[in-house]
């Protein structure tokens, strides 16, 4: 009984024969059309390699039914191999349909020219192109800190949805957890300030005054600073990955389809987190990096341990914490909207996620470097 079921396309024949030693006989039976199953052409240049050598091709289609372009694109292969091989082509057994076509083919070879090549762009065009890409940029990063600073005003006002968990878990992740990296670099950098400045003051014997570097130094600028930009690699870098990982898993959408804000439920916990637990940071620094340097002057400089104390009170006054803390609630702010908004940008893909972790720190550092310029203008401006 034939079962009507399993009868599919009816295959293309593919044979082969030796008529001599080194001549190789191409046998093609049955339809040769896409429609069909088509052999590969792998067969023919086993054949073509199998000892001994094939000096000649011929071909026999006397079983072949029907053909089309299949056909044609099989044997130009099979004829530029040959060509590769310096083998001879006999194409007496092919139809004559079929040898009017070749020849047709080889007639008219491709033209390079008629390639379409990638055009390069003017310099203007590129200039132009850079510059809209810029503006752009400008205009997404404008709209997404305007965002941010409406979500604030929704939390002063009790209307911003968030989760105090998620509050609570990034507040401890900033802070208890950052201080072992931020203990060793501050205290680093206070001990680094020491040494560099004991260097040119002991040719003036006015070693004392490293004191009042380290002190200034830490309290006013390093001690922000060095906290700032450890966050922006080690959580500005994570909140990206966090937000971005979402974004591909189309968190972020669901979010926004089941009507929540994903400005209130996920930036603006990390924002306030940020903003919280950075001045904080930037006051331990600084104690931390004074401790640094009473070190080098304790242990190098021959100072008493009293005199290093006393001297670092007369040369800092409150005022000089407050600035530093000031720059550092700044530079949470920018840390967790840089993180947050690479983030948001990210594409849908495991590799975007690390492109966004990596644009998130760069991103925040410069941006840590820039509002230091201006806020130090700043401070200037008003004699502070």
């Amino acid at each position: 009984m034939n079962d009507a079921s399993q009868v599919g396309p009816v295959p293309a024949v593919l044979g082969f024969s030796r008529p001599s030693v080194e001549a190789l006989e191409i046998r093609f039976g049955g339809p040769w059309t896409f429609q069909h199953v088509l052999p590969e052409m792998g067969e023919v240049e086993q054949q073509l390699a199998a000892p001994p050598q094939v000096t000649s091709v011929a071909f026999e289609t006397s079983e072949l039914t029907q053909w089309d372009s299949g056909l044609l694109t099989f044997l130009i292969q099979v004829m530029e191999t040959c060509a590769q091989q310096q083998i001879s082509v006999d194409r007496t057994g092919l139809p004559p349909g079929v040898r009017r076509l070749l020849a047709l083919a080889e007639t008219v070879p491709e033209r390079e020219e008629t390639r379409r090549s990638p055009v390069r762009p003017s310099w203007l065009t590129r200039i132009g192109a850079q510059t809209q890409d810029l503006l752009d940029a400008a205009i997404e990063i404008i709209a997404f800190v305007g965002e941010a600073v409406l979500s604030a005003c929704r939390l002063l006002r009790g209307r911003a949805h968030f989760r105090r968990s998620d509050l609570a878990l990034i507040l401890q992740d900033c802070g208890a957890q950052a201080l072992p990296i931020v203990s060793l670099i501050s205290f680093l950098v206070g001990l680094i300030l020491a040494f560099m400045g004991a260097v040119q003051l002991q040719q003036f014997g006015a070693q004392t005054f490293v004191a009042n570097l380290v002190g200034l130094g830490m309290s006013r600028e390093m001690g922000a600073m060095m906290v700032g930009i450890i966050m922006a690699g080690r959580t500005g870098a994570a909140f990206a990955a966090q937000l971005g990982t979402m974004r591909v898993n189309e968190e972020i959408d669901a979010l926004t389809t089941m009507g929540i804000s994903p400005m209130d439920f996920l930036v603006l916990p990390r924002m306030l987190a940020l903003v919280v637990m950075l001045p904080l940071l930037c006051l331990y620094a600084d104690l931390l990096g004074i401790l640094g340097g009473l070190v080098v002057g304790v242990g190098m400089l021959d100072l008493g341990l009293v005199q290093y104390v006393v001297q670092t009170r007369e040369a800092l006054a409150p005022m000089d914490f407050v600035l530093g803390l000031i720059k550092s609630a700044v530079y949470g702010a920018l840390v967790a909207i840089a993180g947050c908004l690479r983030g948001m940008q990210c594409g849908n893909s495991s590799a975007a996620v690390g492109t966004a972790a990596t644009s998130a720190v760069v991103t925040s550092i410069v941006w840590i470097v820039v509002a230091s310029a201006i806020l130090t203008l700043i401070y200037d401006a008003l004699g502070v």
